[in-house]
């Protein structure tokens, strides 16, 4: 005799212990990482990337650290710093933590040169005026702060070719100590092109400042930037969405250089740092 309904019985007699469990214990999620990671020590001119907990606001000396879904946040050690650093840490249940940061220092090369120029060494008053203005320009495009995390990824090469000027670097010219190497030289050949070393937005472009010559500013998210400078030709304005490898102009001796090279600094907000530290720290 054929029994109609055994099929089903069958079935859920076989899926009863599992529906049971479901129906008795609740869904299980991921533990949220509540771990505060920073690296124990970096170098001068280093741009540092470390974790909090989601919820938890870091502070590094006076500014807020803006953080990635992911808890990264970011900051900048300048060229003289002593350290150690400290970050604040307050998490979501209102616990506050220091953090330090170890700054191993570095040794900065100076070269003096006499018998320079007067006015190459302090320009002229109008010359120096526009200096100014020009410089401010470009400061306050360094002070954009969002949340885009290029910084975040490793950055690559913006042109190729030999390191004719190092970060840090200070020369003394007749006596007068000038600033210290804010950036690093490549040398090219005029017309190479250069490409963006992270992805990016570009915050300031202009063809022919007096110093800099052709000049673009590239911004990667939480206040740290690039800038290219001395460019032939600039080929993307301000507002544009760049990606990591596009061309954004080409190599040149504009402004105040003595050759074709391009100069590549970075900053963190008005913090100078190493481009070199950045492309050894994604290798």
């Amino acid at each position: 005799m054929r029994l109609k309904g055994l099929p089903v019985l069958l079935a859920l007699a076989l899926l009863a212990p599992i529906i049971g469990a479901l129906a008795q214990e609740p869904a299980v999620t991921p533990l949220a990482d509540t771990r505060i990671v920073f690296p124990t020590s970096v170098q001068q001119g280093a741009l540092v990337i470390g974790k909090v907990p989601a919820g938890s606001i870091a502070r590094y000396r006076e500014r807020m650290l803006r953080a990635t879904p992911y808890g990264s946040v970011v900051f900048g050690v300048g060229r003289d710093e002593a350290g150690p650093v400290e970050v604040e840490v307050t998490g979501a249940d209102g616990r506050q933590q220091t953090i330090q940061v170890a700054v191993t220092p570095r040794d900065w090369p100076v070269e003096k040169i006499d018998g320079v120029p007067p006015a190459t060494v302090e320009p002229p008053p109008e010359i120096a005026a526009r200096i100014e203005r020009e410089q401010a320009m470009v400061t306050a495009a360094r002070e954009r702060d969002d949340d885009r995390s290029d910084f975040a990824r490793p950055f690559v090469w913006p042109v190729q070719g030999r390191i004719s000027g190092r970060f840090g670097n200070q020369r003394i010219y007749n006596g007068t100590p000038k600033s210290p190497h804010s950036g690093m030289d490549v040398a090219a050949a005029s017309g190479t092109p250069v490409l963006a070393p992270a992805g990016g937005i570009v915050t300031f472009a202009a063809p022919d400042l007096y110093l800099t010559g052709g000049t673009v500013l590239l911004d990667h998210g939480h206040g740290v930037s690039s800038n290219f400078l001395h460019l032939s030709r600039i080929d993307v304005k301000v507002g544009e969405r760049v990606t990591q490898g596009q061309r954004i102009g080409a190599v040149g001796a504009t402004g105040r250089a003595t050759g074709p090279h391009l100069h590549w600094g970075m900053n963190w907000f008005d913090v100078r740092i190493d481009p070199l530290l950045v492309l050894e720290r994604g290798q």
